[in-house]
């Protein structure tokens, strides 16, 4: 059973243009190191282009975290238990979803994305593979807290975010992140959550390059998008697609680095860039056992028990929601 049409939480002009969208692009090429948010890569073209992405021999993540999925469903009905609803945040084509839905028995599922037609569709095929779940997709940006359907308000809840997507954020933003996902889902949650591992760096940046060239097909749609919805003039054959790994930062880094000098609008705004020039489009953070244990306590969870796949590559978490104290 799903709502089909779902809950709209987004903020169109009269032009149907997401006005987050435009004010990100716009204070993000207006930077000294120009970058917009990742999130922006998601418009329909773009989530489908990530799914090509976890084919690809390259990258990993989605092959070992279905694993554990598979794997795990013993563990996951036993500490997870029954009459939960799953809100799995950025939910995209959900399709590790029905491996958590098969083992856990849930009361309700609530796929919350910001690419809206994607996710109707997704939600479409999901409510067909589980008729006696009620779907209720929301389209909403789920780094800010998210009103959930009234359907599922007296429900307890398990939050999914799988994928390591928490790794796409720097720290400070991550822990707001976090803080927001305890907002919507409330006290007696849980969360389970995806988090990628240190490895070699040339594994690494290979699943971020992939040979066949997908990852910077992803990468250059969101120029592609920027032209189509912000009325940008960008020549996007002037872009190139370049990740590196930060040690530093235990980051990859992906950027569309200028070929050439360039001058192009985004409404209405002129900007110029000169050859080597990058705009810093994804972080993509990875993880040990302390940092992730880290990052989930000050975000204000629990860490509760970790599995990996059988090469190490890939983590996922499960956390209880921490009750708020004022002292140590």
């Amino acid at each position: 059973m799903a709502d089909a049409d779902g809950i709209r939480l987004v903020d169109l002009d009269e032009d149907g243009v997401d006005r987050a969208f435009r004010a990100d692009v716009l204070k993000g090429l207006s930077q000294g190191q120009k970058a917009i948010p990742a999130r922006w890569f998601y418009d329909e073209r773009g989530s489908q282009l990530f799914e090509d992405i976890t084919q690809v021999e390259e990258y990993y993540p989605t092959r070992a975290e279905t694993a554990i999925l598979r794997s795990q469903g013993e563990a996951f009905a036993r500490l997870i238990g029954p009459g939960r609803a799953v809100v799995e945040f950025g939910s995209g084509s959900s399709v590790k979803t029905p491996l958590l839905l098969s083992a856990i028995d849930p009361a309700a599922y609530v796929p919350l994305d910001i690419s809206g037609d994607f996710l109707r569709a997704a939600a479409a095929d999901l409510a067909a593979r589980f008729p006696q779940v009620p779907v209720y997709p929301v389209e909403a940006d789920f780094t800010k807290p998210v009103a959930l359907p009234g359907a599922v308000g007296n429900l307890p809840k398990l939050g999914f975010f799988p994928g390591s997507t928490i790794g796409n954020m720097v720290p400070r933003t991550a822990v707001d992140l976090l803080r927001n996902m305890r907002a919507t889902l409330g006290d007696g949650s849980l969360l389970l959550i995806g988090m990628d591992l240190i490895k070699d760096r040339a594994v690494l940046e290979a699943a971020y390059d992939d040979a066949a060239g997908v990852t910077a097909a992803f990468n250059l749609n969101l120029l592609t998008r920027i032209n189509r919805e912000l009325g940008g003039t960008i020549p996007v054959d002037a872009f190139r697609h370049e990740a590196r790994w930060v040690d530093l930062y235990a980051r990859i880094e992906m950027h569309l680095v200028a070929a050439r000098d360039v001058s192009f609008e985004v409404a209405g705004r002129p900007f110029a860039m000169t050859a080597g020039e990058t705009i810093h489009t994804e972080n993509s953070h990875k993880f040990d056992a302390r940092s992730s244990n880290m990052m989930l306590l000050a975000g204000h969870w629990t860490p509760v028990e970790r599995w990996t796949d059988e090469a190490e590559r890939f983590s996922l978490v499960l956390a209880r929601a921490a009750i708020a104290r004022s002292a140590p």
